[in-house]
């Protein structure tokens, strides 16, 4: 069964989406982590179950992370995805709390050519697990901060809390 729930946090109201594993921090896999207004977000389903309860361990690190006391979640995931998608997302799982990488330096992390940039970035756009999943520490090869499902503000925001952007003055 799918279950749901919403919490604050400084990106915005998260929408976190879950399927029961009897492994899993209160009995739910994350299958979903998004914000409004995102690409590819997820909805609401008439059908899901919305329980909280079932998401106290990730509301918890997800707090600690935006407090500065976490730099890692532990988490289970359970997400479907083609396997180059799988290959990409498993790459963004070992990029270090605050660096930045580039899509040509994930491509070839993967073994994958540099001609296959706009493919990972495809594969990071269809990460459904924003912000625990680190897509927003892929950086466009010149520093620019193009390419995040969750808008440039957020992904501005988070580096910055990461320490891997200056605060921008103004």
């Amino acid at each position: 069964m799918t279950v749901c729930t919403t919490i604050d946090s400084p990106l915005g109201e998260l929408l976190l989406v879950g399927e029961e594993s009897p492994t899993a921090p209160g009995g739910v896999a994350l299958a979903s982590l998004s914000v409004p207004g995102q690409k590819g977000g997820a909805t609401v389903r008439s059908d899901w179950r919305h329980d909280p309860a079932a998401f106290t361990e990730a509301a918890a690190q997800l707090r600690a992370y935006f407090d500065g006391e976490l730099r890692d979640f532990d988490l289970e995931f359970t997400t479907q995805g083609s396997p180059f998608q799988q290959q990409v997302w498993q790459a963004l799982d070992t990029i270090p709390y605050g660096t930045t990488t580039s899509y040509g330096k994930l491509a070839e992390r993967i073994g994958a050519p540099r001609s296959a940039v706009r493919s990972v970035g495809t594969a990071l756009g269809a990460n459904p697990l924003l912000l625990v999943r680190p897509c927003h520490r892929v950086i466009g090869a010149d520093g620019s901060l193009s390419g995040y499902a969750g808008g440039p503000e957020r992904k501005q925001f988070l580096l910055t809390h990461e320490g891997a952007l200056q605060p921008q003055l103004g």
